[in-house]
């Protein structure tokens, strides 16, 4: 059987998980990749998708994350994430919602740069629907 190793998912506003893992499955920008125990050492930086992580021989627990890096040490692997949310906590009607009102935001902004802060908001609202699509 598989060992376990230390992760830890920390976003800006919380530690989200620190414990002992059988893998780690981390949407890397040049591709997914997993990390098991005894990885060799590397880093790599994220893009939105969903990380999902195996506590144990049963099924996965996912997590949205967007922005940052991942980092594998012999002590195991850390990501730390700009944004992470389990996936069991977003809402696919009202993430809906939330994107069909950022869009008005867009065309009713009437400076750039409430225009560009509107669209940077939409833009994340639509790579979490899209990460949640392929999950």
């Amino acid at each position: 059987m598989a060992e376990l190793f230390q992760f830890e998912l920390v976003s800006p506003e919380r530690q989200l998980l620190s414990e002992q893992v059988l893998e780690v499955i981390v949407p890397g920008t040049e591709g997914e990749f997993g990390v098991m125990k005894n990885h060799a050492a590397f880093m790599s930086t994220i893009k939105p998708g969903i990380l999902k992580v195996r506590k144990n021989g049963d099924g996965l627990d996912e997590y949205f994350v967007r922005g940052g890096f991942a980092d594998v040490t012999e002590a195991g692997l850390t990501v730390l994430a700009e944004q992470a949310t389990p996936v069991t906590e977003i809402n696919a009607d009202i993430l809906n919602q939330h994107i069909k009102d950022a869009e008005e935001d867009v065309a009713d902004a009437r400076d750039d740069e409430t225009r560009q802060r509107a669209e940077e908001h939409l833009t994340q609202l639509r790579e979490v629907a899209e990460a949640l699509k392929s999950a």
